[in-house]
């Protein structure tokens, strides 16, 4: 990922948060051709290292191409937003200013692991389940299921243990812009108010201060 420098984000608590907002990420790996790619939802287990859990469709053939090589990158995307230069006081100024768009995204490269071990998968299949069903105050639960029903569909997948190595953050956030467009950018996020608009403005508010 291109990443100039005034775009980087290091500090691990602000990557780990921003991987826990993203309900559906990008697993991608190397395929024998072109790149093999995966929307599935991950989930972050914190440690040295971090870890990245999920699972495949035993039929996905990224499972083939993990087998030969076992490495990928977890790609998540954060909030973004469509950055009109309209905003910009430099327009008033001189006018060379062109559209852009600001957006977070983290990568995280690292080893493979394939789990398929039942009492393995059956239980990182409980996390994944647990995570996204705690949500709601009376959660589904694997158990809920047929036994019989509930091993049959695990035979059909193949879990994902994503050894992290390295966490690559993103903020593009008007940060290259002048202290004038950034103010411009915030209050025309804020008017807009569409989609991820307002969360957008707080991010470019906190580039501003960082």
């Amino acid at each position: 990922m291109y990443n100039p420098p005034a775009f980087r984000e290091d500090d691990r608590a602000t990557l780990h948060a921003a991987i826990r907002a993203c309900d559906l990420a990008t697993l991608v790996s190397q395929g024998d051709d072109l790149p093999e790619i995966t929307h599935l939802p991950l989930l972050l287990e914190p440690g040295e290292p971090d870890r990245i859990l999920g699972h495949l469709a035993k039929a996905n053939p990224q499972i083939g191409a993990l087998r030969r090589r076992p490495r990928a990158i977890a790609v998540f995307r954060g909030a973004d937003a469509y950055v009109t230069p309209s905003w910009y006081a430099t327009k008033q100024q001189i006018g060379k200013v062109v559209p852009t768009w600001t957006y977070v995204a983290v990568h995280a490269v690292g080893t493979v692991e394939l789990v398929e071990e039942a009492d393995r998968l059956r239980a990182l299949v409980d996390r994944l389940t647990r995570h996204h069903e705690g949500r709601r105050e009376h959660g589904w639960a694997v158990d809920d299921a047929p036994e019989p029903f509930i091993q049959a569909q695990l035979r059909g997948i193949v879990g994902v243990v994503l050894s992290v190595e390295r966490l690559i953050g993103k903020w593009k956030m008007s940060q290259n812009r002048p202290e004038a467009d950034r103010a411009g950018v915030i209050d025309g996020l804020h008017e807009r108010g569409h989609g991820a608009d307002r969360e957008v403005a707080r991010l470019v508010g906190r580039s501003r201060s960082g």
